[in-house]
């Protein structure tokens, strides 16, 4: 058996609706734990708002926020998947379906970045990145779709031979020009080494990493646990009100490379939009997030 366009075409356009109307329960649960520690009055009014909002917008079918971003996916194949027609093509298909059916309807996000002329099309549109996985038999499929509050601010900058302090400055840096505009409080991704295009993909993998979740390895972990404790005192709290809980996270990957090193930081905002299925060959889905 193999995966048909017409299962990938409606399995990608319901994880992007899925998307748009419930908060990851990762970050529903760093949400109701902020609530509890926060010491600030107005912060903790936030949360709660917050986390109502959340909650009728599930109940209700409606977006958790209105900018509902640009369709964004990270995709798995595994080297037994088999196919029996286009892949993307059919992601396209199942974006292009979505328009013309949800409800409420999409804004059209997608921009030309040289005329500024918005709609549903675009180059390159959706973003589809893909990896494989070796021995499976599944495609994997996340989807991120990629906001302005939290797109706007992300930041790349190449160091030579960098210690850590050099690191760890430049992502608070970084994070203390966005302040308050990404939306938090936020997931941040921050992607260390390789190559310019490959830390950039480092730091939003970083953001789709279970909130919670630290890097295996010790040394890395506690940079993610400095960082974390930085940001958070910097104040701007939850939707810029003040407050103790800037960011929910802070996750770092990091690759081998040359002596230059680029250092790259992305931001997922307090929704932290976030879905995922597995497609199997012989048709089976399964939704994981």
């Amino acid at each position: 058996m193999s995966i048909s366009p017409e299962l990938i075409k409606t399995v990608t356009a319901q994880l992007y609706e899925r998307s748009l109307k419930k908060i990851p329960p990762d970050a529903m649960d760093a949400l109701v734990g902020a609530v509890q520690v926060e010491s600030n009055d107005t912060a903790r009014h936030t949360l709660r708002i917050m986390i109502k909002s959340a909650e009728e917008a599930e109940k209700s079918g409606q977006f958790v926020c209105s900018d509902s971003g640009v369709p964004v996916y990270f995709i798995r194949i595994g080297t037994q998947a088999q196919f029996s027609g286009s892949v993307r093509e059919a992601i396209t298909q199942g974006f292009d379906e979505l328009v013309s059916t949800i409800q409420p309807p999409l804004l059209p996000h997608i921009t030309h970045p040289l005329t500024l002329e918005r709609g549903y099309k675009g180059a390159g549109m959706p973003i589809i990145t893909f990896d494989l996985i070796d021995g499976s038999d599944c495609m994997d499929i996340t989807c991120s779709p990629k906001a302005l509050g939290s797109g706007r601010w992300a930041a790349l900058e190449i160091f030579s031979f960098p210690d850590l302090r050099t690191i760890e400055k430049y992502v608070l840096d970084v994070v203390a020009r966005a302040g308050s505009q990404p939306c938090p409080p936020v997931v941040i991704g921050v992607g260390i080494g390789g190559s310019f295009d490959y830390a950039a993909k480092l730091a939003k993998e970083a953001t789709l990493r279970p909130i919670g979740e630290h890097h295996s390895e010790v040394m890395v972990a506690e940079m993610e646990k400095r960082l974390l404790a930085g940001i958070n005192m910097m104040g701007f709290g939850p939707m810029g009100t003040g407050g103790d809980f800037t960011a929910s996270a802070v996750h770092v990957n990091y690759a081998a490379g040359h002596g230059f090193t680029p250092v790259a930081v992305a931001f997922n905002c307090w929704i932290n939009r976030r879905t995922r299925a597995r497609i199997f060959n012989d048709g089976r889905v399964e939704f994981l997030e």
